[in-house]
Formats: C-alpha cells, sequence, structure tokens
C-alpha cells in the first residue's frame, strides 16, 4: 500500500488553494491541500507499525513551524506545476531531514521545495496564462502547524488520515 506524509494548513489557506485547485489541479478530489513532507511511498500492515512509531519519536523531537506562503511559483519546465511557495525554514528542513533518516530509506532524488500545490498538468499555454495572472495576484500567508499526518492511498486513488502525531519538540 502506498503511505506518505503531509502536513495540512489551515482551512483559511485550504480554502485559497482550492479556489484555484478546481480548475487547475486534476488531483483536486483525491487530497485536500497540503505540504509533502514525505513523497509516496510502499510499506505492508507489519511495516506500517514501526513507521508509525519512528513518526512519534520524530514529533516528539521535532517542533511546531511556521509556514509562510509567498508567493506563486512553478517547477517549469521540468512539470508544469504551480504551487503556493512555503519559505524554508530550520524547523522545516529539521522535520524533513529526520522523514528522510536511514530507517526511512535515505533523501529523496529531488532537493526538497516546501510547496502547496494548486494546479499541474497543465498545457504549456494554459501554464504560461495561468502562472502569469496568478503571479501578479500574489500570497502572503503565516500560520504555525503543529502536525503532521501520516496518509494512505485508497483504491481510487485518493488519500486519507493514517495516522496524525503532534509535533512537540519535548525530546529535544
Amino acid at each position: 500500500m502506498n503511505y506518505g506524509v503531509a502536513a495540512f494548513p489551515s482551512k483559511k489557506l485550504q480554502d485559497l488553494a482550492n479556489s484555484y485547485r478546481k480548475r487547475y489541479d486534476p488531483h483536486y478530489e483525491l487530497i485536500t491541500p497540503h505540504m509533502t513532507l514525505k513523497g509516496p511511498f510502499e510499506a505492508d500492515a507489519s511495516t506500517i507499525k514501526d513507521v508509525a512509531a519512528e513518526m512519534q519519536n520524530i514529533a516528539k523531537r521535532q517542533k511546531p513551524f511556521k509556514l509562510h506562503a509567498t508567493r506563486v511559483s512553478t517547477f517549469s519546465p521540468v512539470t508544469n506545476t504551480l504551487y503556493f511557495k512555503v519559505e524554508p525554514n530550520a524547523e522545516i528542513a529539521a522535520l524533513h531531514e529526520d522523514l528522510h533518516s536511514d530507517f526511512f530509506g535515505g533523501m529523496p532524488k529531488h532537493s526538497f521545495v516546501p510547496h502547496i500545490t494548486i494546479g499541474q498538468k497543465l498545457s504549456d499555454t494554459e501554464h504560461a496564462d495561468v502562472y502569469a495572472q496568478l503571479k501578479m495576484a500574489g500570497i502572503d500567508h503565516e500560520e504555525v502547524i503543529d502536525r503532521m499526518h501520516l496518509l494512505y492511498q485508497l483504491e481510487d486513488g485518493s488519500w486519507t488520515v493514517y495516522e496524525t502525531f503532534r509535533l512537540t519538540g519535548d525530546d529535544q
């Protein structure tokens, strides 16, 4: 089964992201707006218990973090994906690193860019048009995230929460 780890922003930011995702993201109905902390990975029923236990340890080590969405950006020319850029900070980097320790298979192939996707799989023309509009509209949203969520993928491709972990930073 596929699993992943994400942080969900406040309803206010989710509503803003969804106002674009409805039109520009074919995955709109599969998952609510989120910041991916660990991309999809496979695990079976016994392994996932160990993963959840390790995530509980990570949650005790890591503090809540500031999510500051500062602008609309794109992964073009690699993919025609539009997103709210989340300013990197030490807490996000530490959490990401902890979720990519040797226990979890090490660091990913791509460098980590904290973001919330608002559009993907757009044609080149649509991507250019929408990006130009959204870049001018801008965004400046700040909030504190104090939870991470272990998600699993259902047969229809949608994602749902398996377990939630409160970031406390108690074991530092």
